[in-house]
């Protein structure tokens, strides 16, 4: 599969055209490239590469000949479509929740368990954005010192819930701004100047479904039982996710160590500047590829804990940087 035929599920969304961004950036190695969406975004023009390419509507029929699906299009419409593409022989690399707990696919972090594309039966799952940024930093801590628990805080911006999220925030602030009344049609509460605990369905036990995200991807990628526990928060930013973790681990450790750590991490920048107070925020960090962690320090309470954060571009390493990444190992089985 050196060169590939692409196509992209979703096109039109912002997911969507952070891949095609990311396809031109990283050179990725194209045999043709097809743009899917909905019958309402069919017809549309999009450049990429100086070629202007037409948007096709997404249906049953028109996986023949594709080699890869990048697929973010929503869970439905994964679930409906993603087994069409697998029969037209295609791989899809699928960015929705729909299919990261099956058993029969493989949830994927490059970084971290790249091997598992090897068992994939036609269908990669990407994972939650909040868990990839989370999982790129506790990886190889729990390498070198043991994990025994993780509780993670994270303050997750509009772009997490979409490209019609982003726009709703922005107009919602212009009318505050002027005094003027504004009805939420995408979040369901007031979200400028406002924080709240993460809208995504609660299940019994008091957790929501973007919690539980969190904590059994986190297990399923490490290959093990990982004691993660979390707090999803929305906040008014429009890009980029921020995370507070909390690390318990099992062997001793120093901050020195934990930052060597780190530093040589795959995917992970150190991003601090302590003299003068100065930490990664999602402003630093939007439109980049790392996750940027700083402001370790030893957790006062327990005898082997530490405290760290984190901020990472939900739409590029969360969504579309990841499953790019993906396809590159596909190119390379």
């Amino acid at each position: 599969m050196k060169k590939p035929n692409v196509a992209i599920m979703g096109a039109t969304g912002a997911v969507g055209a952070e891949l095609l961004e990311l396809l031109d950036e990283r050179n990725f190695p194209l045999n043709s490239l097809k743009l899917l969406a909905s019958a309402r975004s069919a017809g549309k023009k999009i450049t990429f590469r100086g070629e202007e390419l037409t948007v096709e509507e997404l249906t049953h029929d028109c996986f023949e000949g594709v080699d890869i699906v990048l697929a973010s299009a929503g869970g439905s419409l994964s679930k409906e479509y993603a087994p069409s593409a697998v029969k037209a022989g295609a791989v899809v690399v699928d960015n929705t929740s729909h299919f990261r707990m099956d058993p029969e696919v493989p949830l994927v972090v490059p970084e971290i368990n790249p091997e598992d594309i090897k068992w994939n039966k036609g269908v990669i799952a990407n994972p939650n954005c909040s868990t990839i940024l989370m999982v790129l930093a506790l990886w190889p801590l729990h390498k070198k010192f043991d994990v025994k628990r993780t509780v993670c805080s994270t303050y997750q911006a509009a772009s997490g819930a979409g490209a019609l999220a982003m726009q709703e925030l922005e107009q919602e602030t212009a009318a505050k701004l002027k005094g003027e009344d504004f009805t939420n049609t995408v979040i369901n509460q007031p979200y400028a100047f406002n924080l709240f605990p993460h809208n995504s369905p609660m299940k019994e036990n008091g957790y929501v479904e973007e919690e539980l995200k969190m904590m059994n991807e986190t297990s399923k990628i490490f290959h093990e039982d990982s004691k993660v526990t979390a707090t999803c928060v929305r906040v008014p930013i429009m890009r980029a996710h921020s995370e507070s973790l909390n690390i318990e681990f099992n062997n001793p450790y120093t901050i020195e160590e934990a930052y060597e750590v780190l530093k040589s991490a795959p995917g992970v920048e150190i991003f601090e500047n302590r003299e003068e107070n100065i930490w990664a925020t999602p402003l630093d960090v939007s439109g980049k590829d790392p996750v940027y962690v700083g402001r370790l320090r030893r957790d006062v309470t327990l005898d082997n804990g530490l405290e760290l954060w984190l901020v990472g571009d939900q739409v590029r390493k969360g969504a579309a940087l990841n499953a790019v990444q993906i396809a590159e190992l596909l190119l390379e089985d």
